[in-house]
């Protein structure tokens, strides 16, 4: 009789001993949520309790949300909505990395609130943020991507002009060597006539016929494949 009531005060002692930060305990009913300490939230947080977390965000989320703008609020030049939205996603990625390792360091033996605690760990988590874009380079808006002209050809237009080449050479081909040179050197090395007369051991005379006559066989046919010669 005597071994039956101290095993039930022993019990009784058990449940009603102060959590351990670290120690896997049982999840109360979420009515008691809102009723449980900052050091049984953190029971349940290190325990990966899905109702813990949401109870984290219900009575921590609005002061993250606080501490990260009253960081970035003075650089509205800089960083935007978009930037505070990236800060507040990185600041639970930082919170849950490592094993929960921030949330392990909290340190409630030493007076510290756990308010106070993730408050400085938003506003560490913004100026973070904050460094990181200073290093980057100035960027134009993205809508400004619309307005820049590109240096590089256009794809379509590159793609037009090695098709046409490629007839240009078919028709080429029926040239004799002499007519192929002369093209050559005129419209695809742009040389003056002197230097096609010098090169091909002709007159100049001869250069400004012999382009009339190429130009003209070589429109005709250019023109039964829908084609143009530049000038």
């Amino acid at each position: 009789m005597q071994h039956t009531t101290t095993a039930a005060c022993s019990s009784t002692s058990t449940a009603t001993t102060t959590p351990t930060i670290g120690v896997r305990r049982v999840r109360p009913v979420t009515t008691e949520l809102a009723a449980i300490s900052d050091i049984e939230l953190i029971e349940l947080l290190l325990a990966h309790d899905d109702a813990g977390w949401r109870e984290f965000v219900r009575r921590f989320d609005r002061l993250v949300w606080r501490c990260i703008t009253k960081v970035t609020v003075r650089f509205g030049t800089v960083v935007g909505p978009e930037d505070v939205r990236e800060v507040h996603a990185n600041f639970y990625g930082a919170l849950m990395a490592n094993d929960l390792h921030k949330l392990r360091m909290f340190k409630p033996e030493k007076g510290n609130k756990l308010g106070t605690w993730i408050g400085m760990l938003a506003i560490n988590c913004a100026w973070d943020y904050l460094r990181s874009v200073s290093r980057q380079p100035v960027a134009d808006p993205i809508a400004m991507a619309e307005e820049r002209v590109c240096a590089s050809p256009d794809p379509y237009e590159c793609a037009a002009q090695r098709e046409a080449c490629t007839k240009v050479e078919r028709l080429l081909s029926h040239f004799s060597r002499k007519d192929r040179t002369f093209v050559m050197l005129y419209y695809v090395e742009s040389r003056t006539p002197e230097e096609i007369a010098d090169e091909m051991g002709i007159s100049v005379k001869t250069v400004y016929s012999k382009k009339h006559k190429i130009r003209t066989r070589l429109e005709k046919l250019l023109e039964q494949e829908g084609l143009s010669l530049a000038a």
